[in-house]
């Protein structure tokens, strides 16, 4: 099949699938997550067991200080628990042998489970055992996820409430429910049509074989569907196997890579619906998925057309497959769904990103650092978008000389402050991060790119760097392979990155949802900002690209942009 028809189809596949999902997912996870709804009377026995043990009184709401004191501590608390597990796992019964991980593979990698990044500097099938992989990495991929929910729902709240005390929601309510109603059901579903394409599923360690040149070889296995699901599902992208979603064990057929890509869209898309739901409002839902759609199709097309054209160095006839691809899925489910990990925070992959293009690598990592809201992870997505949509409020009423207002709330110094401390996390990181790199750590030694100043192997070396700074930052978790990460610098400097990239901006959105419940709400006047349709969304669209053009084209142009030119 023609690899643009074969593209064009997948994509009719997705937004397809998409489009009958959004109204019914949407409308439900609003009911689950309704400010007043049947709080007082849990309609889950197990929920109920879960509110008892934990001494949970989940009729009272709590201000955002409590609930932000919330997230944080479970999050500490994760932390602690991933990085033990993975210190004494070689004594646990049933570890296949694993020994215990070093301390800082082990931080590294406790940290990012955490915070929903998922990236991984380690060979899963001979670090990780299958209890460290199920009682700890997949637990956090529920939890981690639907952290990113709760946050989300608690800046509606700030929007739709109007309370002297700032109540914005109780978290561990919100927490429990994300998990057992929304991302549990959905994570049964998607294992099952998983284990009918061939995904495995099982608690052995491996099997041995014969290879085609006659050699004995021993092939990995682990309880691959149920964790994928969840990995997709909760945008978190930790493979259970290194090649990830390129393993045939992981996504053996196109039908399955499909499912995967779905998996990756489905939450954050029709949180969108959530929304504008929750905030009696469709329209506004409408305009903020317009907005991820735009620039989601703009990176789509700029991808395609890159990988599927003349590739310098490793430059092939237009549509042929290269190193880094699975022929399984060709160039355009490779494609689709590298922009649609990296649109998201999953981080999961089924071709190398590291063997694109330039400016087909530039482009994925364009879109991290857009701030990963095209349509985001699993409620970050939202909270982003929201943030950069408060500030173009703000730009908006300088234009017309009105005061800012946003959903009936009046968007002041202090509402600006922290929706622009919270756009402002990630570019500090990121720059900061890869500076620091360059300027205080040798790194001739874990680049697989390097040379002379000027050459295109020193050029991808540094764009490397920032992609993996870019990827720690955004939560992302995917990876230029060229980069060795294994040494202390890059797992503190990396795992550092994670933890501020992720709680930073919950922080201040929790405590811009607290500023904004505490307000009344303002009617609309003739002159106040309409914030939906085409115009906003254009101004939104606007806002987007130029932050993260004004803040990282000098970095851009000194990496793939340069290595497009050579």
């Amino acid at each position: 099949m023609d690899p643009a028809l074969a593209a064009g189809l997948q994509l009719a596949l997705v937004v397809g699938v998409l489009a009958v999902a959004y109204v019914p997912l949407g409308d439900y996870m609003a009911r689950v997550y309704a400010t007043d709804g049947d709080r007082r009377s849990p309609d889950l026995r197990i929920e109920s067991l879960i509110y008892r043990l934990g001494r949970i009184d989940a009729t009272r709401d709590q201000t955002w200080f409590g609930y932000a004191t919330s997230a944080l501590g479970l999050s500490f608390v994760s932390v602690v628990f991933l990085y033990a597990l993975q210190r004494i796992q070689g004594v646990l019964p049933l570890s296949g042998g694993m020994e215990s991980v070093s301390p800082a593979v082990a931080f590294n990698t406790a940290v990012s489970f955490a915070t929903n990044t998922n990236w991984q500097s380690y060979v899963p099938e001979t670090t990780m055992s299958h209890v460290t992989q199920a009682a700890g990495l997949a637990v956090q991929n529920f939890v981690s996820a639907a952290v990113g929910m709760a946050v989300a729902i608690a800046l509606i709240r700030g929007f739709v409430r109007a309370r002297r005390s700032g109540e914005i929601g109780n978290f561990w309510v919100d927490l429990t429910r994300g998990c057992l109603r929304i991302l549990l059901p959905l994570s049964i579903v998607v294992a099952l049509i998983f284990l009918s394409q061939g995904v495995v599923q099982s608690f052995k360690y491996g099997f041995d074989a014969t290879g085609l040149d006659g050699a004995s070889v021993t092939n990995a296995l682990a309880p691959v569907a149920s964790q994928e699901a969840i990995k997709l599902l909760g945008t978190n992208g930790g493979g259970i196997l290194a090649a990830n979603s390129a393993h045939p064990f992981e996504n053996p057929t196109p039908i399955s890579n499909v499912v995967q890509i779905l998996a990756i869209l489905l939450i954050p898309v029709c949180l969108t619906r959530t929304f504008g739901t929750l905030i009696g409002s469709r329209k506004q839902g409408l305009t903020i998925l317009g907005v991820m759609t735009l620039l989601y199709g703009a990176v789509l097309a700029i991808t395609y057309s890159a990988e599927s054209g003349l590739r310098g160095i490793a430059s092939v006839a237009a549509g042929e497959m290269v190193e880094g691809k699975e022929i399984r899925f060709g160039l355009g489910g490779s494609v689709l769904f590298a922009v649609s990990t990296t649109g998201t925070s999953t981080g999961a992959v089924n071709s190398a990103h590291d063997s694109m293009s330039p400016l087909g690598g530039g482009a994925v990592l364009l879109n991290m650092l857009l701030g990963e809201i095209a349509p985001g992870g699993v409620g970050s997505g939202l909270y982003g978008i929201l943030m950069l949509a408060i500030v173009a409020v703000f730009v908006g009423g300088l234009l017309v000389g009105r005061t800012p207002q946003f959903l009936g709330k009046k968007m002041g110094r202090r509402e600006i402050t922290l929706a622009a401390l919270s756009v402002l996390v990630m570019p500090v990181i990121v720059l900061v991060g890869a500076a620091v790199t360059f300027v205080l750590s040798s790194t001739s030694d874990v680049l697989g790119n390097t040379g002379d100043p000027g050459t295109p192997a020193a050029i991808h070396g540094f764009t490397e760097v920032l992609y993996a700074f870019a990827s720690a930052a955004n939560n992302n978790g995917s990876a230029f392979g060229g980069l060795t990460v294994t040494g202390d610098w890059f797992q503190s400097a990396l795992g550092m990155a994670m933890l501020f990239g992720r709680y930073l901006p919950i922080v201040f959105v929790l405590a811009l949802a607290g500023a904004l419940a505490s307000q009344r709400r303002v009617p609309s006047t003739a002159g106040t900002l309409p914030t939906t349709g085409v115009a906003f969304g254009g101004l939104l669209t606007g806002t987007a690209v130029l932050v993260a053009a004004l803040t990282f084209f000098p970095a851009l142009a000194l990496g793939p942009l340069a290595e497009a030119l050579q």
